[in-house]
């Protein structure tokens, strides 16, 4: 039987920060209030996304000294945690994708190959700089104007309007389009982040002793390329594009992955 235990802390941890938001524009709750982009924790503590405040940078804005003390906080925890656990344990389109890819497995509407033919993983990182560009030509930050996160967050919390087609978009486009579409191959928050996972501390151990090749991991992985190691030899996940979601430890049978810290996981 597979292990669900990461899923479940997800989608708490997910569905528990959207309730802290909401409660703080419904009731004045003060634990979390604002947005992704920019909130206040407990009323005192600044958060501010890394890439957002890089776009607002661009557009020639002064920002606040909280605002950039807040991206530095939020660039230090995710270079600790990984860069795209923000994707996996914090963003809520997340769960609107694995939807969507659980249904791609059942209906058994994977085709790898076809999605490489037409759309590159890297088109993320080329996204991300183009939205730095576009904010300083326009003025504001591009991509906050068309995020589906903050589409789909300002929908939870004050109702959804036209913005609802974006979520249902990216659901469609993941489910009969390309297999982890929006989050794999054109979400340029998520490459942000990966940038910022690179050296990260908390990272996916494989054990080769352990491992009997079933792949079961590289099935459920948004970013299987990262699992080369699988098979090969005991060495953990450095790639900076893993969103440290914890898929392929609740799926492994033979308990040859598991979380572990970066200095200790290179040693066998």
């Amino acid at each position: 039987m597979k292990k669900v235990k990461y899923l479940l802390l997800r989608r708490i941890t997910q569905i528990g920060l959207l309730v802290l938001y909401f409660g703080a524009n419904a009731y004045g709750w003060h634990i979390l209030k604002g947005t992704f982009g920019s909130s206040l924790l407990f009323g005192v503590i600044p958060l501010a996304d890394p890439y957002t405040t890089l776009q607002v940078l661009a557009t020639g804005f002064v920002i606040g000294s909280d605002v950039l003390l807040g991206a530095a906080i939020i660039t230090l925890f995710y270079f600790v945690v990984g860069g795209r656990a923000f994707c996996s344990w914090v963003c809520p389109i997340n769960m609107v994708t694995d939807l969507a890819n659980w249904l791609r497995r059942v209906l058994k509407l994977d085709k790898e190959e076809v999605n490489y033919r037409f759309l590159k993983r890297n088109a993320r990182y080329w996204l991300m700089v183009l939205g730095l560009i576009v904010s300083a030509v326009v003025g504001t930050a591009a991509f906050e104007v068309f995020s589906p996160i903050t589409i789909m967050q300002r929908g939870i919390i004050f109702g959804f309007g036209a913005g609802i087609s974006v979520v249902i978009a990216i659901f469609l486009f993941d489910l009969f389009g390309v297999k982890n579409g929006w989050c794999g191959h054109l979400c340029p928050l998520g490459a942000a982040y990966s940038l910022i996972g690179q050296k990260s501390l908390i990272r996916v151990k494989h054990d080769h002793d352990a491992c009997t090749a079933c792949m079961e991991c590289k099935v459920v992985c948004p970013e299987n390329q990262v699992l080369w190691m699988i098979n090969k030899e005991s060495v953990s996940v450095t790639d900076g594009e893993c969103t440290n979601c914890g898929r392929c430890i609740d799926v492994c049978g033979d308990n040859a992955l598991g979380f572990s810290i970066r200095a200790m996981a290179q040693k066998k």
